[in-house]
């Protein structure tokens, strides 16, 4: 609709004029007002928004109207895939592109998280949470199942461990740690208020507080004694639900197996009994199945 309106405006009367600069200011005014409404706006009369439809194509103001709500309901679906899945991707990529695509992407994730982990600072804090007498782990949405799953890792190998994704919850749990406590806080972007919140409440009890974000300099990270740094190739699909979840996992992991590394003896002893719990729950393994020998040939009667 623009570009007919600027090809055309050359011919256009001084009305006209009007409502061609008035629509390529607004250009969403005609999915509001009525024809009578945007003369009204431009200054002009409704006969003669009539003849500015005609003369940059259309039969009248409704099919105008129309071609303006599809011209912008392609605008807001590129403008959508563009900021909800990425530019890496096109809507007509081939599977093999998209699966190539994402591959690229979280390799080069995981490369680089590894790349940015402080080693020394992992072992410091593995130490720190293999000693302490109770682990908190806040994080909201994506990152609350991150966080729900290093619990469960912790917990298995005896370490006093407990989730908080909702706030409330959080913060009360936060009130009452102490000098031998350690909180985690899991927030890609280092900016979710609740994780700031439970993170900040818990230092104040004198947990030792940890910071798990992309950004070395978040609210999140400012709040807390300790941060590790996930790095996100953030080029593609939510790097908050994809990319970067492997590299919170690639942190998560190497953490909880510094933290068993701690206390071998404990860690290998709850494991072996974890294990052993549950082990009426599996099915057995399948033997495999011999193949049948081939039928003999009846002998022949005649």
């Amino acid at each position: 609709m623009a570009n007919r309106i600027q090809s055309r405006r050359p011919e256009m009367s001084g009305a006209m004029a009007k409502i061609a600069d008035y629509l390529l200011e607004y250009p969403q005014a005609p999915l509001k007002l009525s024809i009578g409404q945007l003369a009204a706006q431009a200054g002009a009369s409704a006969a003669t928004v009539t003849r500015f439809c005609r003369l940059i194509g259309y039969a009248g103001y409704v099919p105008f109207r129309v071609s303006i709500a599809t011209d912008f309901g392609r605008s807001t679906a590129r403008d959508s895939w563009k900021t909800d899945i990425g530019r890496a991707f096109g809507p007509q990529d081939s599977a093999a592109d998209v699966l190539s695509t994402l591959i690229n992407a979280h390799s080069r994730t995981l490369r680089e998280t590894a790349a940015a982990i402080d080693l020394p600072l992992m072992k410091k804090i593995a130490k720190r949470i293999a000693t302490s007498s109770h682990v908190d782990i806040y994080g909201v949405g994506g990152s609350a199942f991150l966080a729900e799953e290093m619990q469960a890792r912790l917990y298995r190998i005896g370490v006093n461990t407990h989730v908080w994704s909702e706030v409330h919850a959080g913060l009360t749990s936060a009130a009452i740690q102490n000098a031998g406590s350690v909180a985690i806080g899991i927030s890609n972007s280092g900016r979710t208020e609740e994780t700031i919140q439970m993170l900040r409440e818990a230092g104040r009890a004198g947990a030792l507080t940890v910071a798990i974000s992309n950004n070395p300099t978040s609210p999140l990270a400012e709040n807390a004694n300790l941060t590790i740094v996930t790095s996100v190739y953030e080029q593609f699909l939510q790097p908050d639900d994809l990319s970067a979840k492997h590299g919170q996992l690639l942190v998560l992991d190497l953490l909880y197996l510094l933290t068993a590394q701690e206390n071998f003896s404990r860690s290998t002893n709850n494991l072996a009994a974890s294990a052993l719990a549950v082990a009426t729950h599996r099915r057995p393994r399948r033997a495999p199945i011999s193949p049948r020998p081939a039928r003999e040939t009846p002998p022949s009667i005649d």
